[in-house]
């Protein structure tokens, strides 16, 4: 019964790619950046440039820099007041506030017990999840107690990619992608067709595969491509049914209609 369900779920994701979801043209912008990050609800603005992490607003551009550490692995801004930056290289995260001021700072090869971490991504509270790529799970950790609240099963593959809101966390593998709650249970998953980036949409999924971006929908279980013109995506992200796309040099808009 089990593999007839997973058919069934995996023919529907199948099915739904011949299906497009429209995204009308609203505007582009040039940006000088060497990664894009995001644009919130405030019109602040985040990239990285030079390994220096800016926010910039229409009233000013303020900026982190931490040269001791390497360069910036990643950035996650889903809380704003919480800003994560992973440094790889040396198994450290940078909690910053608003302001790109220091609020914590997690040494993993120091902390006890050691954790060897290749991507994290943005928990509720005073968590981030992490992947102990030692171990192959997934660890929501309490940055304040220095513990982990709930550990995943271990996957098997390689990672490509983390995502999260509050309530979710999505893991990408070469084989897989997951979606995990935030008691760390799994919530479902299924095989990854190709695709190398995620990012997570309210409950949602935007995902690309070969320059392509679609979008998935948890209520219906349908992957359906998004409608827009070929462009190289060198980043991209989604709020309030906008999505952004960078293609170096230019920040373009899109209002995406998922209804």
């Amino acid at each position: 019964m089990k593999q007839l369900v997973l058919f069934f779920f995996i023919s529907c994701l199948t099915l739904s790619a011949q299906n497009k979801i429209s995204a009308n043209y609203i505007a582009v912008d040039s940006l000088n950046a060497d990664v894009f990050i995001s644009k919130n609800n405030f019109e602040n603005l985040y990239y990285v440039q030079n390994n220096v992490l800016f926010k910039k607003s229409d009233k000013h551009t303020i900026n982190y820099s931490n040269i001791q550490l390497g360069n910036i692995t990643s950035v996650h801004t889903f809380n704003p007041l919480k800003i994560n930056v992973f440094y790889g290289d040396l198994n450290t995260v940078i909690i910053l506030d608003n302001r790109l001021a220091e609020v914590s700072k997690l040494d993993f090869n120091t902390l006890q017990p050691y954790k060897n971490i290749s991507h994290i991504t943005t928990g509720f509270d005073n968590t981030i999840w992490l992947f102990n790529q030692d171990f192959q799970y997934l660890e929501l950790y309490d940055y304040q107690t220095k513990t982990a609240r709930y550990k995943t099963i271990p996957v098997s593959s390689k990672v490509l990619d983390l995502t999260s809101n509050y309530n979710y966390c999505w893991l990408l593998t070469e084989n897989n992608l997951y979606c995990y709650n935030y008691f760390g249970s799994l919530v479902y998953k299924f095989k990854n067709d190709g695709y190398t980036h995620i990012k997570a949409y309210n409950e949602n999924l935007i995902l690309e595969k070969e320059n392509i971006l679609n979008f998935y929908n948890h209520e219906t279980k349908t992957i359906s491509a998004i409608d827009i013109p070929n462009m190289l995506i060198s980043q991209f992200f989604v709020t309030n049914q906008i999505l952004y796309i960078y293609t170096r040099k230019l920040l373009y808009q899109y209002q995406l209609k998922t209804d």
